[in-house]
């Protein structure tokens, strides 16, 4: 018995010292099979942890889980779960997401771990001194009285030596009446290190915003902005955070929300995009017009319409017809968040006709056909912005003299053309809202706007520009934030974009005071509390957390659970979700 167990032990460790090695030199490696039936995978710091809604951690660590279903070898017989387990039905066939460990078998592998590292353990085969490997976190099933569904053992070192580990214990249950009492908490963490005094920490966060889909089927933009508090000392559970703590807000918008004032822009900017892939590749894939008429139509009326100005193109004198048909004005409640411009000129007029209605090479060659003509024969001298040096710019101002050069629609031609009167319309939009709500200054989006790069990459940094827009005009909408917090997070974005690439998924942070937020949080309850209590030793803890979503994504606890909420519909029937986090420490000497 003891010598299977003690080759358990070093095979473990063999393992997941290999995969650590792996790790370390930057060999990108998949999840790893232990003894079929446990799949183990590394975190690197930085990755995104499954237990970041309970612990604060961000550092590597080992995760350990049941196979997935459909690795498992033929033949493998999986346990009767009780009626009284809280883990998924597996029977449905659908996508269950990772999978548990009964607790027995956790604790097992937590046991041939703690062997594997002390060293008094001198039979094992193990190459010393021993290499303090990584913490190991454990899935557990929550089939204990105890709930328990992450078992965890991370190491103490002291002098490049390991001299103990420190194990958790992590349990998990739904609860609609939850009672406890932070002396209570304070006394159990006390008797269980043997300890005269604690400190306590709390920490709160609190959902200012959330999109949500307009149906089911719809793709959704995830737009989130999170408060999160934290303050010492903690007097009770569930108090409100003293306006003394340290926030921070937390912004992760994704472009393209169909309620946003910024959409007309947004699809603006796919229609760039569109003739940026296809001016790289050569095949355009022409998206859905707006308009009922045809792109040739839509300029022919144009050109005529100049015709009737005496050949001036003067954007001005129609400013308020302009806006309202060629921009699909804002709804009128937001306007003052993000306001279309009344000054387009001739070329962005054109570029927001063609952009709505183009649907083909054809209807590009035809229309700047038209264009050409309407140039070479006088009927028209349109009004141009300075600063242009797009194609048609340059055929515009020659036709101020009555000479043009002759351009060839064919090829690439006709779409770098619409492209970049697009690119140069979309640069003025960004700088008029920059500038007009004073946030940054040209020298500040000079790398977003500048004419000097390559084609496509002024694309995709004007992709990155609008992206910075989409988060300020998200705030300005939902928490309305002072113009201080503003320019900080409008440099912040700045910052970030001009030395990362475009990432919609990444959660921008800004430290603010929260006298700022408190007409937002005080009055709200929070998604998550959470109490830490410790002696000042940062791996001994205890932890207690309420949150109104389930934290654990192994776990589903049962619809019956969720039965009074559905049956009466109040509000005071929601369920909630407990974590209690407790640890025991073991000195190895």
């Amino acid at each position: 018995m003891w010598s299977k167990r003690n080759q358990a032990a070093e095979e473990l460790y063999a393992r997941l010292l290999q995969g650590f090695d792996e790790e370390k030199k930057g060999i990108c490696k998949d999840p790893f099979i232990y003894e079929a039936d446990v799949q183990v995978q590394l975190i690197s710091k930085g990755q995104r942890s499954p237990l970041r809604n309970i612990l604060n951690e961000n550092d590597i660590i080992f995760i350990m889980e049941k196979v997935p279903l459909e690795k498992e070898e033929t033949g493998y017989v999986e346990e009767i779960q009780s009626e009284e387990t809280a883990i998924s039905d597996f029977s449905t066939g659908e996508n269950v997401g990772p999978l548990p460990l009964p607790v027995g078998r956790a604790r097992q592998l937590i046991g041939l771990y703690t062997m594997a590292h002390n060293p008094n353990m001198t039979h094992l085969k193990i190459n010393r001194p021993v290499t303090a490997l990584p913490p190991l976190w454990i899935r557990c099933d929550s089939s204990d009285p105890e709930g328990t569904c992450w078992l965890g053992a991370e190491l103490i070192t002291a002098n490049d030596s390991i001299a103990g580990i420190v194990l958790y214990v992590v349990g998990c249950k739904a609860d609609k009446h939850y009672s406890v009492h932070l002396e209570d908490l304070k006394n159990s963490h006390k008797k269980r290190h043997h300890l005269s005094t604690v400190t306590t920490r709390g920490f709160a966060q609190y959902e200012l915003f959330k999109s949500t889909a307009l149906d089911d089927t719809a793709s959704a933009s995830q737009t989130t902005i999170t408060l999160d508090i934290s303050w010492s000392p903690v007097d009770e559970i569930l108090e409100i955070p003293p306006l003394s703590s340290t926030a921070t807000l937390n912004i992760k918008v994704e472009s393209g929300e169909s309620r946003s004032p910024l959409n007309n822009l947004h699809r603006q900017l796919k229609f760039l995009l569109v003739l940026a892939d296809g001016l790289r590749t050569g095949v355009t894939e022409w998206p859905e017009p707006l308009e009922v008429q045809s792109a040739v139509e839509l300029v022919q009326e144009f050109l005529n319409d100049l015709n009737k100005l005496d050949g001036f193109g003067d954007s001005t004198k129609n400013k308020t017809e302009t806006v309202k048909h060629d921009t699909a004005a804002v709804e009128h409640s937001i306007e003052s968040v993000f306001t279309a411009r009344g000054d387009l000129d001739f070329a962005e007029q054109l570029w927001c006709k063609m952009s709505s209605s183009v649907i083909s090479y054809q209807d590009l060659v035809k229309c700047f056909t038209l264009i050409i003509q309407s140039l070479q024969r006088g009927d028209i001298q349109p009004w141009l912005h300075s600063g242009s040096s797009s194609l048609l710019s340059k055929l515009i101002h020659q036709s101020y003299h009555g000479t043009m050069d002759t351009v060839p629609l064919s090829g690439t031609i006709p779409v770098q053309m619409l492209l970049e009167i697009g690119l140069d319309k979309l640069k003025k939009d960004y700088i008029s809202f920059f500038i007009g709500q004073e946030l940054a200054s040209l020298n500040h989006l000079e790398y977003f706007i500048s004419p000097s790069i390559d084609l496509q990459e002024q694309v995709y940094r004007v992709q990155k520009l609008h992206h910075i827009l989409e988060i300020l005009v998200s705030c300005m909408l939902f928490i309305k934030p002072q113009h201080e917090l503003l320019f900080s997070l409008t440099q912040s974005c700045i910052k970030y974009y001009k030395q990362n690439p475009l990432n919609e998924q990444h959660v921008f942070q800004l430290p603010v005071r929260p006298t700022a937020m408190k007409n937002l949080y005080q009055s709200e309850k929070p998604q998550k509390w959470r109490v830490e209590i410790n002696s000042g030793q940062k791996k001994v803890k205890t932890i207690w957390q309420l949150s109104d979503s389930q934290p654990v994504d192994h776990l589903n606890f049962h619809k019956h659970d969720f039965s009074e909420l559905t049956l009466n519909g109040s509000l005071e029937e929601k369920m909630y979700f407990t974590n209690l986090v407790t640890c025991s420490q073991v000195h190895f000497k």
